[in-house]
């Protein structure tokens, strides 16, 4: 029986895919959260062979869970389920390690597919992920956008944005309603994340990659 963790921000997405998945042979779902922070507390005290997550979601997006698991799960295995379908995404996500991107518009058969291939010590790509990659293949992604080392959360984006608008730490605190030390945290992130030493690289990045106006 493989056990089964879905993460998605929506609930109905959640009930659907449950509800999907409990068709299926062999497949327990044991969780669905809704909350991406609470999966390594989750994962703390239930077995899971598959986690099935969403790419976009606030806090932590699924590529930054990807990150995390890699080092604090390594046997779970990673399949991101998402609209996502353009090259960046891909490339983000394969590089933070996910052992399966499907897309959204996927029908059951693939997603029992995907499962069985992962549970083989295999990995699972759809073919429109696989094609997008291939049209692309010429792009040096690296190259691109070299400052980009990690995937930024939405709160880290948010954050980067306010301090190009010369807003303090406790100012930043105060209007996102979080701690100092907390923000303190995103800044340290965000300079590890960016490769740069000082505010002012941040402010160059998020003028660069159009993160301010």
């Amino acid at each position: 029986m493989t056990k089964v963790l879905l993460i998605d921000d929506h609930q109905v997405l959640l009930d659907s895919l449950r509800l999907l998945l409990k068709s299926i042979e062999n497949i327990e779902v044991v969780g669905a959260i809704s909350d991406s922070r609470n999966v390594l507390k989750f994962l703390e005290t239930q077995e899971v062979d598959v986690i099935i997550s969403d790419l976009h979601m606030p806090h932590l997006s699924g590529i930054d869970l990807t990150l995390q698991l890699r080092k604090t799960n390594p046997s779970v295995k990673i399949l991101l389920l998402t609209m996502a379908e353009d090259a960046q995404h891909i490339r983000e996500a394969l590089k933070a390690g996910v052992h399966g991107y499907i897309l959204k518009k996927t029908g059951k058969d693939e997603i029992e597919k995907a499962i069985e291939k992962l549970m083989s010590g295999k990995k699972y790509y759809s073919e429109a992920v696989i094609d997008e990659l291939a049209a692309t293949a010429e792009d040096d992604y690296n190259n691109a956008r070299p400052e980009t080392i990690e995937h930024l959360t939405s709160r880290e984006i948010e954050i980067l944005r306010l301090i190009t608008l010369e807003k303090s730490t406790a100012e930043i605190a105060e209007m996102l309603f979080i701690s100092v030390s907390t923000v303190e945290t995103h800044r340290a992130n965000l300079m590890k994340k960016l490769n740069v030493k000082s505010a002012i690289g941040m402010v160059k990045f998020a003028i660069k990659h159009g993160l301010v106006d």
